[in-house]
C-alpha cells in the first residue's frame, strides 16, 4: 500500500511538474513575442492556460521604456483575462471573445527632444509586421499615469493623473491596434495632446462600446460585468438574447434569473440590482465542465443591445 501512495505522490509531482513547465515555457515565448513587437523589454511573472475553460490568465505584466528614454516601468498591467475560441487557436487569425486588462499605472516620458516614450515603440514606427486577431469584446481598467517631462533639464516636471475609469471596445482586429490602444487611452484620458500612438488608435476602426461597463471579471466557471443600466432592462435583454441563441429553460423576472440551453450547453444569467447599475453574471457548464468560451459568447452578444 505504501508503495502505492508512493508511486501516485511520483506521478501526481511529475504532472504538476509538466504543467509548470509548460506554462514557463509559454510564458517565456510570449514575453519575446511581445518585446518585439513593441521594441521595448517585456517582462511577465504569471501565466497560466486552462484547456477546459479556454481561458489564459497573465500576472504580473510590465512594459519597460525603450532605448533612449530613462529607466523605468512603461506600463504595469497586474491582470490580464483573456476567453478565447479554441477552434481558432492554431489559426493564424485568432479569435478572441473576451479581454479584459486591468492596467494600474503608466509611466509616460517625454525627453528633451519632445518626444514620448510611447511614440518609440515599433507599433507606432510601423517596424511591426500586422498580426491579424479578432477581439470581441475589450476592456481596459485605467488606473493611474505618472508623467515625467523634461523638458526643463535633468529634474523631471512631473504630475500624476489619478483616472481610475473603465473603457470597453469592440471589434479590435491585430495584435497592434490592441497593444495601441491600451498605450493611447490612458493618455487620452490625461487630456496630454500631440502623441503619434493616436495616429495607430484612429487606423484600426474600433468601434467604443456606448454602455458604460465598470469591470469584466473572468472567474473559474463564469464572467460578470457590471452595467450601467436599469435591472429590468438588463433582465429583458438577457432572456431576449437567450431565445435567440437557443432554447430557454427558465425565467423568473424577480429573481433576475435566466437559464438556458445554448449550443448544447447549460448557461445560467443572473442580474443583480446595484443601485443604478445592474451586476450580471452568466456561469457556463457542460457535463459539469466550465464553458467559458460559451459564456463569454453570450456576455458579448448581450453587450451589443446596450
Amino acid at each position: 500500500m505504501k508503495k502505492l501512495f508512493l508511486a501516485f505522490g511520483i506521478i501526481v509531482a511529475l504532472l504538476a511538474g509538466l504543467v509548470f513547465l509548460k506554462d514557463q515555457v509559454i510564458r517565456g515565448a510570449f514575453s519575446a513575442s511581445v518585446s518585439g513587437l513593441l521594441g521595448a523589454p517585456v517582462r511577465v511573472d504569471g501565466l497560466s492556460w486552462n484547456v477546459l475553460t479556454s481561458s489564459v490568465h497573465i500576472s504580473g505584466f510590465r512594459v519597460y521604456n525603450p532605448g533612449g528614454f530613462p529607466d523605468g516601468i512603461m506600463v504595469s498591467i497586474p491582470h490580464i483575462d483573456v476567453i478565447y475560441d479554441r477552434s481558432t487557436i492554431f489559426k493564424e487569425k485568432r479569435h478572441f471573445l473576451l479581454v479584459n486588462i486591468e492596467l494600474a499605472e503608466m509611466g509616460l516620458t517625454r525627453v528633451s527632444n519632445g518626444k514620448l516614450n510611447v511614440d518609440a515603440l515599433n507599433l507606432v514606427q510601423g517596424k511591426a509586421a500586422p498580426m491579424p486577431l479578432q477581439v470581441d469584446l475589450l476592456t481596459i481598467g485605467i488606473g493611474k499615469i505618472v508623467y515625467k517631462n523634461y523638458h526643463r533639464g535633468v529634474e523631471p516636471d512631473v504630475r500624476v493623473y489619478e483616472l481610475n475609469v473603465h473603457k470597453s471596445y469592440k471589434g479590435v482586429p491585430s495584435v497592434q491596434q490592441l497593444l495601441a490602444l491600451v498605450m493611447a487611452e490612458p493618455i487620452k484620458a490625461t487630456g496630454i495632446k500631440g502623441a503619434q500612438i493616436y495616429g495607430v488608435v484612429m487606423l484600426a476602426g474600433v468601434a467604443v462600446l456606448p454602455v458604460a461597463i465598470a469591470a469584466t471579471f473572468i472567474g473559474k466557471d463564469s464572467v460578470s460585468q457590471e452595467i450601467d443600466a436599469p435591472f429590468k432592462r438588463v433582465y429583458a435583454v438577457c432572456l431576449a438574447v437567450s431565445k435567440r441563441m437557443g432554447k430557454v429553460l427558465r425565467e423568473d423576472a424577480a429573481q433576475g434569473l435566466v437559464q438556458a440551453n445554448i449550443n448544447g450547453v447549460n448557461v445560467t444569467l443572473r442580474s443583480t440590482r446595484q443601485g443604478n447599475h445592474t451586476l450580471l453574471k452568466i456561469g457556463a457548464r457542460k457535463f459539469m465542465i466550465p464553458k467559458l468560451d460559451i459564456a463569454g459568447g453570450v456576455l458579448y452578444q448581450i453587450s451589443q443591445e446596450f
